[in-house]
């Protein structure tokens, strides 16, 4: 007794020290996680992609990879001296920032004579183009915590808007593009975090109704974060994953989401401890030992799940799987240590946490709890309507579902089936380069006023490597292809920079008996219909060619799609399998888990159903990004069955005891309101990804925020119960003489 006095405190100090300490190496790592992003879209395409194969053959004919930058004004041919005037000026803007203060002009490339960038007026006499371009290496650099292409392009900005023309100019294409993208997850470091912790602050405080109780709860989550942040920094340093922003902000939400859900789950036990055990130290080991199977349960799921996207030949999807794995590790094990270390600092006054909602011990009035054997049926029902009328609304739920189990889950199946219809009007193909943002920024500007004014595709092709035999009949395919102005041969002399037929009778440029032909679009290349521009030119070249190779910037877009079409159906089932063996464990039962999957299933189809209707009527969204099917069933089924686990590892453990049918109703009750609190914690720190202005992680926040509120309200407290308690002790066969009748 006396050794126990002095070694709980001091373990509990051991612990809290040293997550601090990690807590202190993860907030110095934190900042510099933007460092290691990667947000090229074609850095995340498998090797064996047809536009990665182009782009290594292109550089064979073009050794020097540029990355073009427009400046796109809308004025007539009588401007053209005021924006040369401009260009020339500009050449001397030093750049924000730049530790070795270089110019505009010292990085971007110069013609083969030395050219400096010159004013072009459009054929309709009503737009000006200038064209940069900037070496892809020095544009793949970093300056200081800024990407190289935000600090070019708001220079050449903020230099525009200084020189006053009175003509509106727009910094747009790739480099614009990038640029854009690159301010629009800098909130991921700082909005977006302080927006989820603060609605998760606010849901926390409702439910504890306790001012101290909810910040612990926060700073676990916030410490388990810079933990994983640890990890995934040297993992992304050490070039094993590539990190893009949005796999970040995925990251961050899931920790602070699960987090807070493995917190909830068991500080309410902890609560329930509390009533029947005097001591804290006992209740909390209680508490920890019941909670222990379901959270190690859920946080495999979850992790499993996400390790299951190591198969997608996506980078960003396989990088994500273990950075949110490496997240869902550091949650559950933050919760399972640190939290308790932290409710238990008080020592034997640690109520004080819940104060001022403090459970008192009741010792002999706690409510009686007895073997289902030693009680009469009505003894029985009478413990657990105590128990209901104890659980409020939950327990009215309770009894609901136990007195028409079937009309209740027949209604909730039948709801989800009728969501579920829409399914099929869910646009899955994929969204442009320049849909990618909610609101209007200055690069997409610039190409739709270049679009209306010059040969949008000529700043990003379509590249088509091809045999020389074969060269006149690819151009004449490509030629033809509807969409496609212009095609040529890339010859020797445009190979150096001069323009397209300035050198007579010019030569094609042959490499290792293979040319390459150019194909000009009327849209830009990051549209939706340069991708089926591109499908139609693969389609033509390959019938006359089949070891063609076509590429481009719009190319690596329709590979994207592609591969995220292969990860889909190659990823779905295996999770679906891993998730059943998961289950399958920890209920020791077979028909329970399948009943489980199968309505989690239904879940995510109607979900998506649902996104459908508003993202097609209501947000008016030009489509949906690649990836959102494949990411938003790995989330929705890998974290809406959590709520499944917590309420079926409960009900198991009551089903023991008192039978299947009121195990059942006893586990609802208990359980109904501390799993409604995690799936709106959980729901509400996904819709913080909506602050981020990109469709995707827009898209992504509705799916799974409304799909968890789905599993929350309706699979977990209506579907599943219902199945069980209609089915009866069938549910857990073939276990089945373990469970009471």
């Amino acid at each position: 007794m006396n050794a126990r006095t002095w070694v709980r405190p001091l373990l509990i100090v051991v612990v809290i020290a040293a997550w601090l300490a990690i807590g202190g190496a993860g907030g110095q790592t934190f900042g510099k996680l933007s460092d290691v992003q990667e947000n090229d879209s074609a850095a995340f395409l498998p090797s064996s992609a047809e536009s990665t194969e182009a782009a290594q053959a292109h550089a064979e004919f073009a050794p020097t990879d540029a990355v073009p930058v427009l400046l796109v004004v809308e004025g007539g041919a009588s401007d053209v001296p005021t924006v040369q005037s401009f260009v020339d000026e500009a050449l001397d803007a030093p750049l924000e920032g730049d530790p070795e203060s270089r110019t505009v002009g010292d990085v971007i490339l110069t013609g083969p004579g030395g050219e400096t960038p010159q004013a072009i007026p459009s054929e309709d006499g009503e737009a000006i183009l200038v064209t940069m371009s900037i070496d892809a290496d020095v544009f793949a650099q970093s300056v200081g915590e800024e990407s190289f292409a935000e600090v070019f392009v708001t220079t050449l900005r903020d230099a525009w808007t200084e020189a006053e023309t009175g003509l509106d100019g727009y910094v747009t294409g790739p480099a614009g593009l990038v640029a854009d993208l690159s301010a629009a997850f800098a909130g991921i470091d700082g909005i977006l975090l302080l927006v989820a912790l603060a609605v998760v602050l606010v849901i926390l405080l409702i439910v504890y109704r306790s001012p101290v109780l909810p910040f612990l709860v926060l700073s676990t989550s916030m410490i388990a974060l810079t933990g994983a942040i640890i990890l995934v920094y040297a993992l992304a340093v050490a070039d094993v994953i590539t990190l893009n922003g949005q796999s970040q902000g995925i990251m961050f939400i899931l920790v602070v989401g699960a987090t807070t859900d493995y917190s909830l789950l068991l500080v309410a036990r902890y609560r329930e401890e509390l009533i029947r055990v005097q001591s804290p130290y006992t209740a909390l080991w209680t508490a920890w030992r019941r909670s222990l199977e379901p959270i190690a349960a859920s946080a495999g799921t979850v992790v499993l799940g996400l390790l299951v996207l190591l198969l997608s030949d996506l980078k960003s999807n396989s990088s994500l799987g273990p950075a949110g794995a490496i997240g869902i590790v550091a949650s559950f094990f933050a919760a399972l240590t640190l939290l308790p270390a932290l409710l238990l600092i008080g020592g034997k006054h640690a109520r004080g946490v819940f104060w001022p909602a403090m459970p008192r011990y009741r010792g002999d009035d706690a409510p009686a709890e007895a073997k289902h054997a030693d009680l009469s049926a009505d003894e029985r029902e009478a413990v657990t309507a105590q128990l209901e009328t104890k659980a409020g609304v939950w327990g009215r739920v309770s009894r609901m579902v136990d007195g028409r189990p079937r009309v209740v889950w027949l209604a909730a199946a039948g709801g989800l089936a009728a969501l579920a219809a829409f399914l099929p009007t869910f646009q899955s193909g994929g969204l442009g380069s320049r849909d990618v943002f909610l609101g209007e920024v200055e690069s997409i500007t610039g190409f739709e006023v270049l679009e209306q004014h010059f040969d949008a595709g000529a700043t990003s092709p379509i590249r088509v490597i091809a045999s020389e035999e074969e060269a006149d009949a690819v151009l004449a395919a490509v030629s033809g292809i509807d969409g496609v102005d212009d095609a040529y041969v890339l010859t020797e002399a445009v190979a150096a920079g001069a323009p397209v037929g300035a050198v007579p009778n010019d030569p094609p440029l042959v490499i290792d008996g293979r040319v390459e032909v150019v194909g000009i679009t009327q849209v830009a290349a990051s549209s939706v219909e340069a991708t089926e521009i591109v499908q139609d030119v693969r389609d033509e070249v390959h019938a006359i060619d089949p070891g063609a190779l076509v590429g481009g910037q719009a190319a690596e877009q329709l590979d994207t799609r592609l591969t995220s079409e292969r990860d889909l159906r190659v990823i779905l089932p295996t999770i679906l399998a891993v998730i059943l063996v998961v289950l399958a464990f920890l209920l020791r039962a077979f028909v329970a888990p399948v009943l489980i999957m199968l309505a989690n299933v239904l879940s995510f189809a109607a979900t998506m159903g649902l996104a459908a209707i508003v993202f097609n009527h209501v947000f008016d969204f030009p489509g949906t990004d690649p990836a959102v099917p494949l990411l938003a069933f790995v989330f929705l089924v890998a974290l809406g069955v959590d709520y499944s686990i917590f309420l079926m590892s409960r009900a198991r453990e009551e089903a023991l005891e008192h039978g299947n049918r009121e195990g059942m109703r006893r586990a609802l009750a208990v359980t109904g309101g501390v799993i409604t609190s995690a799936g709106i914690v959980l729901a509400a720190t996904f819709a913080a990804l909506g602050v981020i202005p990109l469709i995707f992680l827009a898209q992504i926040a509705f799916i799974v925020g409304v799909g968890v509120l789905i599993d929350t309200f309706v699979v977990r407290s209506l579907l599943v119960p219902g199945l069980v308690a209609d089915i009866g002790r069938v549910s857990w066969w073939p276990f089945t003489r373990r469970i009471a009748d």
